[in-house]
């Protein structure tokens, strides 16, 4: 186990490595400049430019800009805004919070309906089987802002039982303004976590083990309980992790349909107004829960499977 874990991170430092250098490129190679931005529609002349950009270390070769770049990130220094001076730390505080709490509660939402769902689907077989497959199917087809659309037209507009657009104080208010956002965030991962988990499921529930230990008398509870959830919590463990980490890229979408202040509005504002080491923070920021939250899937899915444990350090 310790072996498959010190081999992962190796392969999560590596990416992150990738990832940074990739994120930095593809900022350097946009075009406009940041420069530009302070000046705005009053060009200067062109010592000033120079001067300006000598200040900002524009004038510095790229791989030199990304190595300062990248050892300032490594100490913890996300730069400063163009626009408004601002450390980007400060800058992106408050949005990373309302994000991570969106996150943190569409991923509650996936487990259980999810999960939830999928069991039910692979136990009941018949009607309900059905009906949950019909009831996932639909989720699957329906787009996050489609989503949030039904959803604030019935439950806000209608029924007035959730804020339509920003949230409350507190943390009641957070929790009573982020429930419609995080349901539109999570219906699409739910019915894939629901398909692979009943998938999952059968094929445990037809397994040979299975089988035997029913027709030894063992009870079909028990069975479940000790054979059928433990096998089939590879798979989805695997793919639940990959849907939550996906989720950072899809709050962009449901941020704004329902005016969140998180990191979606931020980073659609930092490229409006090219304040480029706010766009790289969010990007790698970004990155980065993506690939941690994959990698800590992998470690537990290891840890449950040997010989996928195995396999991967050999």
């Amino acid at each position: 186990m310790y072996a498959f874990a010190a081999k992962r991170l190796g392969g999560l430092l590596l990416t992150m490595f990738v990832a940074s250098f990739a994120v930095y490129g593809a900022i350097y190679l946009s075009p406009g400049s940041p420069e530009s931005v302070l000046f705005g529609s009053h060009p200067p002349p062109p010592a000033v430019r120079e001067q300006v950009r000598h200040y900002l270390g524009l004038d510095r070769p790229f791989l030199v800009r990304y190595v300062t770049w990248l050892g300032h990130v490594l100490h913890g220094d996300l730069g400063r805004s163009v626009i408004s001076q601002q450390a980007v730390s400060d800058r992106i505080g408050g949005p990373l919070t309302v994000t991570l709490a969106l996150v943190g509660y569409a991923a509650i939402l996936i487990v259980l309906f999810g999960v939830g769902l999928g069991l039910l689907s692979a136990l009941r077989p018949g009607v309900v089987d059905a009906s949950v497959t019909g009831v996932v199917s639909l989720a699957t087809a329906m787009p996050a802002f489609v989503t949030a659309a039904l959803l604030t037209s019935f439950f806000a507009v209608r029924l007035g039982w959730f804020p339509a657009y920003g949230l409350d104080p507190g943390v009641g208010g957070w929790l009573h303004g982020l429930t419609l956002p995080a349901f539109s965030l999570a219906v699409i991962s739910s019915g894939l976590v629901a398909r692979v988990t009943r998938t999952a499921t059968r094929e445990v529930l037809a397994s040979d083990h299975v089988v035997t230990a029913e027709a030894r008398g063992i009870s079909r509870r028990r069975t479940i309980r000790s054979h059928v959830l433990r096998n089939a919590a590879g798979p989805v463990l695997s793919v639940t992790g990959l849907q939550i980490a996906s989720l950072f890229a899809g709050a962009v979408v449901v941020e704004q349909a329902f005016g969140l202040n998180g990191l979606g509005g931020l980073l659609i504002s930092s490229i409006e107004q090219k304040d480029f080491p706010v766009v790289q923070a969010i990007a790698l920021l970004l990155v980065t829960a993506f690939v941690v939250l994959n990698a800590v899937a992998d470690v537990l899915v290891a840890a449950l499977d040997p010989g996928r444990r195995l396999a991967v350090v050999r």
